[in-house]
């Protein structure tokens, strides 16, 4: 790499980016791998994270390391404050932080609580807690997978002006046209060992080369193919409100109205905020929200939705948006985390058999194809789109009617996409009606049957998927209420 470089690693899921940048930034301690680093010329030899950043090499992971109760500037110089006698010195620390906030470009004050920002904001927080370290090379993991396109294009317009500092970023991204619209070389790795490294200014730098180095193959369309066998309507819901949860005042979802039928995959498309996710999650059991009102209906009868355990006994389920926080114990096994929704059914006389739950796990181990020794993995310790078919896998297993995918391929490089594209279709064979949320138009678009956008908690447009285009939906999407 060199100096003011944005050099991009992409892969699949599992194919060792990760990995890799923890041994450069000090993660996995000299010893724990073969080969040598190389920094100006000379070997060098990281036994922890303050061993990296002495030498200027500091890492932003994809779920970031902020105290929310601390302030930005506690933040910025949490283990590395402004001392003065002994003591930190607050005015001083205040006014390094205004500078820097500056630098990366945070309207803020410096003693607003990290909580209160925005995940973009909390992003550039990040950033500026890098810089007050001297970085020279800043690794950014997965930096836009939660943001929405303005916080990612303020996100990438730092990173260019990062490159004009002469500060090299290496930058891990599933989001292809990003990594090509600003890094100046690309190197993919596949299981373990680099493929190939490509130069962005190449004319035959395209997706599709990047594709098939990254996954081995062309993928011939990004979605697989589908004939949908649409039945009856399955789910509605009609007059849904919602208030935020400690502000009963303000109104998050505006009186929405919706259907779903069996066998049918819809979409729910809107811009960040728009209150996709708090419809989703205050249907499944008053997961979100207070002063709930409206009605849903499955089959045409009225139906009770006050608690996650009512939803779920009426065959609804809902996979969280955030996997990592709501969708799965980390430190738990991969056979818990497939049978937490469903345990009643491994049961017998109230005892869970543990026999009858690993026959299950392994078995959706092979038919989703999750990459892990056995069963006992730790799910903390899977890539981001094992993790998310072991989200998947829990859900096949309760076997609801009506699911719920909130951000379902978040974070997921293509090739796993593409699988669970596959199980998307699959479940939506067997009958089951399928409400997807995404911030990808793209994804919308190749997946649903029938699309509504929804802005600012109002339900603004429905759209059948003959006629959608990404330019009709950011139209209904930007629609006031």
């Amino acid at each position: 790499m060199l100096p003011g470089e944005v050099h991009a690693i992409c892969g699949e899921n599992g194919a060792g980016k990760s990995t890799l940048m923890k041994v450069l930034s000090g993660v996995h301690p000299t010893g724990s791998y073969e080969g040598r680093i190389e920094l100006d010329g000379r070997d060098v030899a990281f036994r922890s994270i303050g061993d990296s950043e002495a030498h200027g090499i500091v890492i932003i992971h994809q779920e970031l390391a902020l105290v929310p109760q601390l302030s930005i500037a506690e933040n910025i110089f949490l283990g590395n404050e402004v001392v003065r006698n002994g003591l930190i010195d607050w005015r001083r620390t205040n006014e390094r932080a205004a500078r820097l906030m500056a630098r990366v470009g945070l309207d803020a004050s410096p003693s607003t609580k990290a909580i209160e920002l925005g995940i973009g904001g909390q992003q550039l927080v990040e950033i500026a807690k890098a810089l007050a370290k001297d970085v020279r090379i800043l690794i950014l993991d997965e930096p836009t997978a939660a943001l929405n396109d303005t916080d990612s294009e303020r996100l990438l317009g730092l990173v260019a002006q990062l490159r004009t500092q002469g500060i090299t970023c290496i930058v891990i991204s599933h989001r292809l046209r990003e990594v090509l619209a600003i890094a100046d070389r690309i190197t993919v790795i596949r299981d373990g060992a680099t493929v190939e490294t490509m130069r962005t200014d190449d004319p035959e730098t395209d997706e599709n080369r990047i594709i098939r180095a990254m996954v081995g193959r062309d993928l011939d369309s990004f979605f697989p193919p589908r004939d949908p066998d649409i039945g009856e309507e399955l789910f509605r819901v009609e007059h849904w409100t919602v208030h935020h949860p400690s502000d009963p005042e303000r109104v998050v979802v505006d009186d929405a109205s919706f259907s779903v039928r069996s066998g049918e995959v819809v979409g729910f498309a809107g811009l960040m905020g728009a209150g996709r996710t708090e419809l989703a999650m205050s249907i499944f059991g008053r997961s979100y929200g207070s002063r709930i009102s409206g009605s849903a209906f499955k089959r045409g009868e009225r139906v009770s939705l006050r608690t996650v355990d009512e939803a779920i006994s009426e065959g609804i389920a809902y996979a969280t948006e955030d996997r990592a926080r709501y969708g799965l114990n980390l430190i738990g096994d991969i056979q818990a985390n497939v049978s937490a929704a469903a345990l009643d059914r491994l049961a017998r006389l109230g005892i869970v058999d543990h026999f009858r739950e690993h026959k299950v796990a392994d078995a959706y181990r092979y038919k989703m194809n999750i990459k892990a020794p056995n069963v006992s993995a730790v799910t903390g310790n899977l890539s981001g789109g094992n993790q998310q078919k072991v989200v998947l896998s829990k859900w096949m297993f309760a076997n609801p009617d009506v699911l719920f995918l909130d951000e379902p391929t978040r974070g997921i490089d293509v090739g796993a996409k593409y699988e669970i594209y596959g199980i998307i279709g699959e479940l939506a064979a067997q009958g089951k009606a399928i409400v997807v949320i995404s911030s990808e138009l793209p994804e919308i678009l190749g997946l649903s049957d029938r699309i509504y956008t929804i802005s600012e908690g109002r339900v603004t447009g429905e759209v059948s998927r003959e006629h959608a285009t990404q330019e009709l939906l950011m139209r209904y999407m930007t629609a006031e209420s």
